[in-house]
């Protein structure tokens, strides 16, 4: 039997929590010795994720997966083309009686609590696709029973395994930075347009997760104006304000309905500021050495004086490995040593919260809601 889950509930309430692997950009820390022993995996969903999920995991040292589900029969007959030896299927239920040991679902976001909890009584290691779920109620169950069932549960916000955000947070957390202003991010593209949830909660978890990661902290309101141009009642654009309970505030604009893909985060602060572009290919940050500073006056009757500053631009020096790929290996290395997930259940509650705020915000045309 596996060894009881260590538990980090309150520390990762707080945000504090995180992965020495992670931070280090390592797979895996060299301390820790990972079994040998193998593990299979099914995946959940075979549509737009689902292929680079089982790639990713048939990678991973002395693992496989054994079984593909989908109700699409088409995804079916792809899957078959590139996977021959896989058990492919339409019944989920072929997956949890099965003895594989983890379930990995990339289904619509309002299947996710259903399919998670299924598998977690299971007895399977579960990593589910952003969000976890779309109430944070189920959140909360689902992170209790699967403290009970002592199994793993994770949350695959992919972009916390991208070296260039923990690059971001090593910056922050130094102090390069100074006294952060606010930040402001972008996630725009044409599409890819949900049926089931608006913009916000499609894609505004990728920048919420990376906002938890950089400042350790969750805001403490928000407001957000959003419009549905294309399908009725379902926004494709939405813009979000969120304050922080240390004055920071940070702005985010997320769209389906752009010319061009935008994958943009900048923080500033009073001594730098620095800019994300995860679509630029050769430089994913840039720090720039510009700001204003305002002198204490001497006298009362001393002029208004602003001094700019405007110095180097440096990028540092980014390695590469397919987030995706990271994000798998600490599922199966969670699984094998016990260790909680850097986003297990608990650590995606408050982000999953500040969800269902902005949808309030939305639905009551901006007002600003507490989270």
């Amino acid at each position: 039997m596996m060894e009881p889950m260590r538990s980090t509930t309150a520390a990762l309430e707080n945000g504090a929590a995180t992965s020495p692997a992670l931070d280090s950009g390592a797979a895996t820390p060299p301390d820790v010795a990972i079994s040998d022993k193998p593990l299979q995996f099914g995946v959940i969903g075979y549509g737009y994720w689902g292929p680079q999920l089982v790639r990713n995991l048939g990678s991973l040292k002395n693992s496989s997966v054994e079984y593909i589900a989908d109700l699409d029969d088409g995804q079916l007959t792809r899957a078959h083309t590139h996977h021959r030896h896989t058990h492919l299927t339409r019944a989920t239920s072929d997956l949890f009686e099965s003895d594989i040991d983890g379930v990995v679902i990339a289904t619509p976001v309002h299947t996710h609590y259903k399919l998670a909890r299924a598998a977690l009584l299971a007895g399977k290691h579960v990593m589910v696709e952003k969000p976890l779920a779309a109430r944070t109620s189920e959140v909360e169950e689902l992170a209790k029973l699967a403290e009970e069932c002592q199994r793993v549960l994770m949350v695959g916000y992919t972009f916390l395994y991208h070296t260039a955000v923990r690059e971001l947070r090593r910056i922050i957390t130094a102090g390069q930075l100074g006294k952060l202003y606010y930040i402001d991010a972008q996630r725009l593209n044409l599409g890819l347009f949900r049926q089931d949830v608006n913009v916000v909660w499609d894609l505004a978890p990728h920048d919420l997760s990376i906002l938890r990661y950089l400042l350790d902290a969750d805001p403490v309101a928000v407001r957000a104006n959003g419009a549905a141009h294309i399908q009725r009642s379902i926004q494709d654009v939405t813009y979000i304000h969120m304050t922080y309970a240390s004055g920071l505030i940070a702005h985010l604009q997320v769209s389906w309905l752009h010319p061009l893909k935008v994958r943009r985060l900048t923080v500033v602060g009073d001594q730098k500021m620095a800019v994300y572009d995860d679509v630029n290919p050769d430089e994913k940050i840039r720090i720039y050495n510009k700001g204003v500073d305002r002198p204490e006056p001497t006298t009362t009757f001393e002029a208004f004086q602003l001094s700019y500053r405007s110095g180097e631009t440096t990028a540092p020096a980014i390695g590469w490995r397919e987030p995706l790929l990271v994000e798998c290996e600490h599922f199966a290395e969670c699984i094998r040593t016990g260790q909680q997930p850097l986003t297990d259940a608990y650590w995606s509650l408050p982000v999953t919260r500040t969800l269902e705020a902005i949808q309030h915000s939305l639905e009551q045309y901006g007002k600003e809601v507490a989270v």
